[in-house]
């Protein structure tokens, strides 16, 4: 009977986060590239959305460990996750339809972009932390919960991987759906705020998690006991300060930096871009599978360090076939065989620090005697948010010093051109084409150090922390679960 469950609970549970993945991909990765290339940006309307997104971000990442408390202490029929995931899913569905469908310009765009933001902020935390924090109620087994864990990174590397390969591809280019970014946008945003409450239905109507904590009365919410939480638990400390500094390294290319690479050394075409996220992140589609298999071959210290070598090897390819190398096909595929490698490190040491992050639990409730699943769950979350507020402020700064906004805004013209009819598909594809041409060493080298210089330092601190202060080793995890058992 429990095997049964397993079994079901390891398809129903990882199936509920492809939809969800797809929304983050698109809002997160793209609602930056989509404004600015669909609307024509002065140096203070960046600056403006940029304080929105750092804002709304450190203020998501504040609200993560508010909304672990408020979980941990809902007490329905249903369980306390279910009701937080389908609610969630749904409004933030809601919510990316109204950002990508909008008709406003200039500084009115601005203000619904702000409050837009501000509330996917909140919808999207609603079911991230419910969703994750539910792993540590399926099992308490360290096998079973590696591979909870990557079977649940697996689809929704599914859904973050087909985002990433479509939403270009569909939105720049010959391929544009709809003959312009805007109206491709749109019609994106409307898809994907469709399929996400269908696929978390398969969570929340067929996953079966432990309850034992439900029978006892919520406490009330309270500031303290989260506070407490990260203070008692000095592993819990350490792992979020690590996961941070990787985190910040990890997402720089893919929230704008890296599209925008491609489109000026190697011209506007979404589907380059794919292709470049398309083979970049295939060598992740191993680990997503193998990683169980793997963690139990090698210790996770051995394997930061052998993902931290990976890493630094795609980096250096990167950043040498950028520099050395004419804007070629040849090129090209080098630096997205560069990508593949960091991508692969980066994404390795992504899986150790989830699994890092989630074995707390059972130290927290054998040290100060409570598990606080949901709390801790928010770690990953409250990181991710806070990272990329960085990487906004990072992005921006990056555009601002290449002066990349002055080429965007000659493109936004052309596309929002052919939105209004007023000039044909073929000739803003050849107006675009001039644009990208006009671009020089400034915007290209700018933006490749920053998608690969800075990445792998911060990655190898990351590296270099873990493998010092996080004590939680695979032996030491199994004595305390066993510890815990025997009382």
């Amino acid at each position: 009977m429990e095997d049964k469950k397993y079994k079901k609970n390891l398809l129903m549970y990882p199936l509920g986060t492809v939809g969800r993945d797809m929304m983050y991909v698109l809002f997160n990765s793209y609602i930056l590239t989509y404004t600015m290339y669909t609307r024509t940006l002065t140096n203070a309307q960046l600056a403006a959305i940029t304080a929105i997104m750092v804002g709304a971000r450190i203020f998501d990442a504040i609200n993560d460990p508010i909304m672990g408390n408020i979980i941990e202490r809902t007490r329905t029929k249903w369980g306390k996750f279910k009701p937080w995931m389908l609610s969630g899913v749904v409004l933030t569905s809601v919510v990316i339809y109204v950002i990508f469908n909008s008709k406003l310009e200039g500084w009115a765009y601005i203000w619904e972009f702000g409050i837009c933001y501000f509330l996917y902020s909140i919808t999207y935390t609603m079911h991230d932390i419910s969703y994750w924090g539910m792993i540590p109620a399926l099992s308490s087994d360290g096998d079973k919960r590696n591979t909870y864990t990557s079977r649940a990174t697996l689809f929704a590397g599914i859904g973050s991987t087909l985002a990433q390969i479509l939403i270009p591809m569909l939105t720049a280019g010959a391929l544009a759906l709809g003959g312009s970014s805007r109206v491709a946008y749109g019609r994106i945003a409307l898809i994907i705020g469709i399929l996400a409450p269908i696929f978390i239905c398969f969570t929340v109507f067929g996953v079966e998690e432990r309850q034992d904590d439900m029978t006892k009365p919520a406490k009330p919410l309270s500031l303290k006991s989260i506070l407490n939480t990260f203070t008692k638990n000095d592993q819990l400390l350490w792992i979020t300060f690590i996961f941070l500094i990787q985190q910040i390294g990890n997402n720089i290319v893919l929230n704008g930096i890296g599209n925008n690479y491609i489109y000026f050394e190697f011209g506007y075409d979404g589907s380059l871009y794919s292709l470049f996220t398309t083979v970049g992140m295939a060598a992740t589609a191993f680990l997503m599978i193998f990683y169980p298999a793997i963690s139990k071959k090698i210790h996770r210290n051995d394997l930061v360090k052998i993902m931290g070598i990976i890493g630094v090897l795609g980096y250096i390819i990167q950043l040498s076939a950028g520099l050395l190398l004419a804007a070629t096909t040849l090129k090209f595929y080098i630096i997205t065989i560069g990508f593949m490698l960091a991508n692969f490190g980066q994404y390795g040491l992504y899986l150790i620090m989830m699994i890092s992050i989630i074995n707390t639990v059972e130290y927290n409730e054998w040290k100060n005697g409570s598990r606080d699943e949901a709390i801790v769950a928010s770690v990953r979350p409250f990181i991710t948010k806070l990272a990329s507020a960085l990487v906004v402020v990072i992005t921006s700064a990056t555009y601002m010093l290449t002066k990349a906004t002055n080429f965007t805004n000659q493109i936004s013209e052309f596309e929002q051109s052919v939105t209004k009819g007023l000039i044909d598909e073929t000739t803003a594809a050849n107006s675009i084409s001039q644009v990208i041409n006009s671009t020089s060493s400034l915007q290209t080298n700018g933006l490749l150090i920053a998608m690969t210089v800075l990445p792998c330092v911060l990655m190898l601190i990351s590296c270099v922390l873990y493998r010092k202060y996080y004590i939680l080793t695979e032996e030491k995890y199994n004595e305390i679960c066993k510890e815990l058992n025997e009382h």
